[in-house]
């Protein structure tokens, strides 16, 4: 039924036609809910007899629960249900079989298979079940005194079935149904014993495999331990253990290695954690704890003659690096400081460092931090978690194998900060001399003395590099060459590398001085020598092409009739000189090309100049073109690539009055221009820039500048007096002179103030076919670092105020000049 049942019987008769009263408790009151809610009852029963009624336990709301014992007695079907007074009636008619019913039942050959069956998968039960509880003997006695029926009832009910099942054994009258459905159950029960069984075997012995397989690993040991064959195979933790005492670490790091040791020979290779300790202890048996390179004896004149030969130019820097070998040889343990080579691509940073390592006879390392955002990167991971890897800087020492190598820490100025961490500030313990000592990579979780090796850093700019980290290094800029510094190191370093790295020499290609000029000339403008070596590598593949063309071109036929190739065509028109000889049909090709040689090499001209390379990008008439036009002043300009010429452009619409500014401007310029606008407006009279019955300059005008190469983001503190030299050429209609360029920033009174990068300025200003430079006043101490044939080459024009700017930057003098000398 769908809820708990307390029936009672009146008789015990078997009579077919008995009124039995079934009664209940209340069910709404005992589970709380609504009395008129309708109660599902299930048309059949169990009557049973009440044996035995005990008190149970108190509950702590106060009520008391009770133990009833019942006896059941028959199945029953519900005929008539009533639900008057407090309690459910019932009429009801018995369903169980008379003696006789069931006595032929029992014939039935059906059910004696069925009942065959039910036995012996009952038997196999109580036999898996004796084996484990050691019970079943009281079970066996039932199986063979009770009907079969009878026993189906009963088995069921031991078993966990769920309440729909238990409903549909109830409903089981036919015994045969009832046998039937009983075996399923008990036969599924069977089943799932079995499987439980086989798990657990499965379980168990895959235990004693693993016990078994150590116990023979034990055994395995101390026989080769006596046999004493540990050395033809030996023992890989065994191995291991000899490695780390041989790394020389110190006392704290080697009792910590000891302690991994000891935990990692009591794992098995199957546990999770036993390779990630065996990599660990093989980091820490292979860093070089003590092994360092033995330093040469430091001749200073050998690595000044190293310097020249590997970097032509560089004076200053070369001279800087020598002081460092210097300090070092006079003392070996000192503390240098950290050097830092700051400068624009292609000038040399990074074989400089490698120049200080062959110097010093140490080995070299790089590291780049070129977008390097996670501090792991340079503290390493944590061990916890999944793929832990040691730092870059412990991965270096480990790969150089010594403690005191020269370490490149290139493209320091790019490393970047996000949510995983800033590597810059984790570089402020490796930097700093009183930190790294004990430096603590989280990977290797001991510390280590970085305080021997030599750090070098390069950056392309200083203004990303925090000012912490800048304060633990020495900065040493390198601005960029000249022409001639540029020429010097084509034909002594590029032109040969190039060759070489081509398959050519000076027999096949031959690049003179005169044409490095012109590339240098007409094809590159920048502060490093990059991009000429990439014309000079164009040049070379052009040159590949003719020589590879020149092997394949000879056949040799029986009759040994004319060779033609285009090349030997070209060559025949041009008059150059030819060696032929006639080869033997036995020889290979490798000989025939070697036998067809052309006298003269192939040698580089202007023609062929503008044929590879294309027309000329750049010429020195640029300036004149741009600033034909009053409204156009030439400035100097810094950049992470080096110094640039930049063109700063005005001229007025009409207009309410406003300022309009183009060309990606940054805060700072913007701000520049509305200062120098607002001096020009406040000089009008002085500068003559307007007629007497004007009081404004912007009335009825909008004034438009513009920094051409829009695409490129401009920004700095140095484009002051540059704006206020193009708003005068504006106002007052008179060109700029085109061999003038300027840089410098004015403040609202006109005083001008010093500006940074003014090699790299006064470089590019030269590069451009500039001859006069204004420079502020305060920068003339930085002309010092200004190569002398540069200077020569140049005209330096000082400035301490707008009006000396002004005055300079105009043929004749500026307006505020003119008009003073006229009242005088």
């Amino acid at each position: 039924m769908d809820s708990m049942l307390s029936q009672g019987v009146g008789s015990e008769s078997g009579e077919r036609s008995s009124n039995v009263q079934v009664s209940t408790s209340d069910a709404h009151k005992v589970d709380g809910k609504n009395p008129s809610e309708v109660i599902h009852w299930h048309n059949r029963g169990v009557a049973a007899r009440a044996l035995h009624l005990s008190r149970g336990v108190e509950k702590p709301s106060g009520r008391v629960t009770y133990i009833v014992v019942l006896e059941g007695l028959c199945r029953f079907n519900i005929e008539e249900l009533n639900t008057r007074g407090p309690y459910c009636t019932a009429k009801i008619s018995p369903l169980e079989m008379t003696k006789s019913e069931m006595e032929q039942v029992e014939q039935d050959p059906d059910f004696v298979t069925l009942s065959r069956q039910f036995k012996a998968i009952a038997m196999e039960l109580i036999s898996i079940l004796e084996q484990k509880q050691k019970t079943g003997g009281r079970i066996k006695v039932l199986l063979e005194t009770l009907p079969f029926h009878k026993l189906a009832d009963i088995f069921v009910a031991s078993f966990e079935i769920s309440f729909e099942e238990q409903l549909c054994m109830l409903d089981s009258v036919d015994p045969k149904v009832r046998l039937s459905k009983a075996t399923e159950l008990v036969d599924r029960h069977l089943q799932s014993i079995r499987v439980a069984e086989k798990i657990t075997q499965k379980v168990e012995g895959q235990l004693s495999k693993s016990q078994k397989e150590y116990l023979l690993r034990q055994q395995m040991r101390a026989i080769k331990e006596e046999l004493g064959d540990n050395d033809d195979d030996e023992d890989d933790l065994a191995s291991l253990e000899r490695k780390m005492q041989n790394a020389g670490m110190p006392s704290n790091i080697w009792k910590h290695a000891q302690r991994e040791l000891r935990r990692l020979k009591k794992m098995q290779p199957q546990q999770p954690g036993y390779n990630s300790s065996r990599v660990y202890l093989d980091l820490l048996a292979d860093l070089p704890w003590q092994k360092a390179s033995e330093e040469q004896e430091l001749d200073l004149k050998a690595a000044k003659d190293h310097l020249d030969c590997d970097h032509y130019g560089l004076v200053k820097i070369k001279q800087r690096i020598i002081e460092y070998l210097a300090v070092r040889k006079l003392k070996p343990d000192a503390r240098g400081p950290v050097l830092c080579f700051v400068g624009p691509p292609g000038v040399g940073k990074t074989s400089l460092a490698s120049s200080i390592a062959a110097a010093l006879g140490r080995k070299f390392i790089r590291i780049s931090l070129g977008g390097v955002k996670d501090e792991a990167d340079i503290r390493g991971h944590r061990r916890t978690y999944i793929g832990s890897m040691p730092g870059r800087l412990i991965d270096g020492l480990k790969k150089v194998g010594v403690c005191n190598p020269v370490m490149l820490l290139d493209e320091i100025d790019k490393t970047g900060s996000d949510v995983r961490g800033d590597p810059a500030s984790a570089l402020l313990e490796v930097l700093d001399p009183e930190q790294n000592k004990s430096f603590n990579d989280h990977y290797l979780n001991v510390p280590f003395d970085l305080s021997k090796v030599i750090f070098v850093a390069t950056a392309n700019r200083m203004q990303p590099i925090p000012p912490p980290l800048l304060d633990r290094m020495e900065v040493i800029e390198l601005p960029g060459y000249t022409a001639e510094e540029k020429l010097r190191i084509a034909m002594q370093h590029l032109i040969p590398r190039v060759l070489d790295q081509h398959g050519l020499s000076s027999a096949f290609l031959q690049i003179p001085e005169d044409m490095v000029k012109l590339v240098i000339q007409r094809y590159t403008r920048e502060a490093g020598v990059r991009n000429l070596e990439r014309n000079l590598a164009a040049l070379a593949r052009a040159a590949a092409v003719r020589v590879a063309e020149r092997e394949q071109a000879v056949s040799v036929s029986k009759d040994v009739h004319k060779i033609t190739s285009p090349l030997l065509d070209n060559r025949l028109a041009e008059g150059a000189e030819m060696e032929m000889e006639v080869i033997p049909m036995g020889v290979n090709n490798h000989e025939i090309s070697n036998a067809f040689r052309i006298a003269s090499p192939l040698v580089v001209d202007e023609a062929m100049l503008e044929k590879i390379l294309g027309p000329p990008r750049f010429d020195d008439q640029e300036a004149a073109d741009r600033v034909a036009t009053p409204g156009v002043s030439v400035g100097l300009v810094w950049t992470a690539f080096g110094g640039e010429v930049q063109f700063v452009e005005a001229t007025s619409v009409v207009g309410n009055g406003e300022l309009h500014l183009t060309g990606q401007l940054g805060d700072v310029i913007k701000e520049s221009a509305q200062i120098a606008l607002t001096w020009v407006r406040a000089r009008v009279e002085d500068l003559k820039l307007a007629a007497a019955e004007e009081t404004d300059l912007l009335q009825g005008k909008d004034i438009h500048i513009h920094f051409p190469a829009g695409a490129v983001p401009k920004d700095g503190p140095s484009a002051g007096v540059t704006l206020v030299t193009a708003l005068v050429s504006l106002f007052s209609q008179k060109n700029v002179r085109a061999d003038t360029a300027m840089t410098g920033e004015m403040t609202l009174r006109g005083l001008v103030l010093p500006v940074g990068g003014v090699k790299d300025k006064v470089l590019a200003a030269h590069r451009y076919g500039i001859k006069r430079v204004i420079l502020p006043e305060r920068n003339l101490k930085d002309l010092v670092e200004v190569p002398a044939d540069v200077l020569s080459s140049l005209e330096i024009l000082v400035a301490k105020r707008m009006e000396d700017v002004l005055e300079h930057a105009f043929d004749g003098g500026c307006p505020w000049r003119q008009h003073q000398h006229s009242k005088l």
